[in-house]
């Protein structure tokens, strides 16, 4: 019998060790892992599988309790799922919780995960390692079937984000920059990364779902054979140009002395088909999913990189409006919406100068209704 607590999360129940993190990134104990918080993520990947609406394999590489492997098999039609860990710990958590929701579409493996992608190949491939996915691309690259998906967790959001600069160009050779935009910037040296790596199999990717919550980072994307959809993927890096002093930002292809910082993937992070598809019912965090799909599917995404209004504020030296005032009146002007990424931060297909001017209006009407 294996030792532990039993809990439910979204239609399925799990057994899972007594002492597992209830929040953060969490911590690497002597017990196989198990993260509370991370239910969301498990949620996010049963809303995006459903959407596929037709038989898959899947591949869990870092399975731990097969919490995310479990909930598949048990909560998306089709599956077929294979939960595989390297630690001999985790299987017996795994069987166990195969047996309690008595499924038959999900199978126990004790591999590496390199062993097992370099063997077989599946639909849907789940990375989500402690710490920096990096070590695990090439292999989930391999492992992915012709237009199947890949789902990459970070959870080394100090390096992506800027603020371990040096470990971010020996780790994904990129050079980062920290500041305001340091979360939308780790997401897209993410999926930057991914891209450089696929195309070295002439492969390219399709953001399906990119997103910064809590103490990670999450991105979906779709593998495209082709030596084209590599170098199309390729071509959608940039460079970027940032004056904190002036606000200035610009993108280039190239990099030179004033393009400094990047590459970053300067393309979508969405797909509006599939977000428009997935949906909340069952999940585990219901609420949570809810205002995250209508966020996603609001949000600009056609031009990177976000504004966070306290940069403006500090930049103007005037009072900060509320956000909501601030977005309803530049919308007046030009498309400009809030960002999932940060509650004080928005997007807009306003030029810089223009976003200046609003809200410098913007700060006026609220002076005088005061």
């Amino acid at each position: 019998m294996v030792d532990g607590t039993l809990i439910q999360e979204g239609q399925t129940k799990l057994l899972v060790p007594r002492d597992h993190s209830v929040s953060g990134p969490g911590k690497i104990g002597h017990s196989v892992f198990f993260n509370e918080q991370m239910a969301f993520n498990r949620d996010v990947s049963v809303m995006f599988l459903r959407t596929l609406d037709k038989k898959i394999s899947v591949a869990d590489t870092m399975a731990a309790t097969g919490s995310r492997a479990v909930r598949i098999a048990n909560e998306v039609p089709k599956a077929d799922v294979v939960a595989n860990d390297i630690s001999c710990c985790a299987v017996p958590y795994i069987e166990e919780n195969i047996r309690i929701n008595d499924l038959c579409n999900c199978t126990a493996s004790n591999r590496d995960m390199h062993s097992l992608l370099a063997e077989d190949i599946f639909d849907y491939i789940d990375v989500d390692p402690f710490g920096s996915p990096v070590p695990f691309l090439h292999s989930a690259i391999q492992g992915c079937k012709r237009h199947g998906y890949i789902a990459i967790t970070a959870t080394d959001t100090a390096t992506l984000s800027g603020a371990q600069k040096i470990k971010c160009r020996r780790r994904y050779q990129v050079e980062p920059l920290g500041g305001p935009m340091c979360h939308e910037i780790g997401i897209r040296i993410l999926l930057g990364t991914m891209a450089r790596e696929m195309a070295k199999f002439n492969k390219g990717l399709k953001p399906i779902l990119s997103f910064s919550v809590d103490h990670y980072f999450r991105i979906y994307v779709q593998s495209l054979d082709g030596a084209s959809y590599a170098d199309k993927s390729l071509d959608s890096l940039v460079y970027l140009s940032y004056n904190p002093k002036t606000l200035e930002r610009s993108f280039s292809k190239e990099a030179d002395k004033n393009y400094m910082y990047g590459p970053f993937w300067g393309g979508k992070l969405f797909d509006n088909g599939y977000i428009s598809r997935m949906s909340s019912d069952g999940t585990f965090a219901q609420r949570r999913c809810d205002k995250m799909l209508r966020m996603w599917s609001d949000e600009i995404d056609e031009v990177p990189f976000l504004y966070e209004i306290s940069e403006i504020s500090s930049y103007l030296k005037l009072s900060t409006p509320p956000l909501e005032q601030f977005v309803e009146r530049m919308n007046m002007y030009g498309k400009t919406t809030k960002t999932h990424i940060s509650p004080t931060a928005f997007k807009t297909t306003l030029s810089l100068k223009e976003v200046i001017d609003v809200y410098k209006e913007c700060v006026k009407v609220v002076e005088c209704s005061n």
